[in-house]
């Protein structure tokens, strides 16, 4: 089973998602059966954040000094999935996904799903500094979305 353990350190994720937990914990229920590691423990820990907090951790681990959407830490470069897994952790910055500001809640958390569903797919080991792995990451991603998309209204 797949669980996540969610951390806010920025309070303007509340205005939007008023369970957090909740709201990504029901993305990593409806993920397909394939990532959903039955039987297996598999943990990532999802940190939401803000530009600025996020722009100091990219200018440290990828000496980039801008804000992003996302950053993914995997665990292992070589993910094996094992009874007991950490996969890494995830942060997100809520100011990148709160652009336009005048867009509705049903896109900010089709935005905020798509984007964990990318960083997930990072914690698993798929990149896309190749084109040939951007596409192959951008399958899966679809996928994914896919069947996580009905039921995060």
């Amino acid at each position: 089973m797949i669980s996540i353990n969610v951390f806010s350190e920025e309070k303007a994720w509340s205005k939007r998602l008023k369970n957090k937990d909740i709201f990504f914990k029901k993305i990593c229920k409806a993920f397909p059966k394939k990532y959903k590691f039955l039987n297996k423990k598999v943990t990532f820990t999802l940190l939401l954040s803000n530009d600025k907090n996020i722009k100091k951790l990219n200018k440290v681990f990828r000496k980039k000094n801008k804000s992003t959407d996302i950053l993914s830490f995997p665990l292992d470069k070589k993910i094996k999935i094992k009874k007991n897994t950490y996969l890494g952790d995830i942060i997100i910055s809520y100011n990148y996904l709160d652009k336009p500001k005048s867009q509705d809640l049903k896109s900010f958390k089709e935005k905020v799903t798509k984007i964990l569903i990318h960083g997930f797919l990072h914690l698993l080991g798929f990149d896309h500094k190749k084109n040939k792995d951007y596409f192959k990451m951008l399958k899966e991603e679809n996928l994914l979305f896919k069947s996580v998309q009905s039921k995060i209204n």
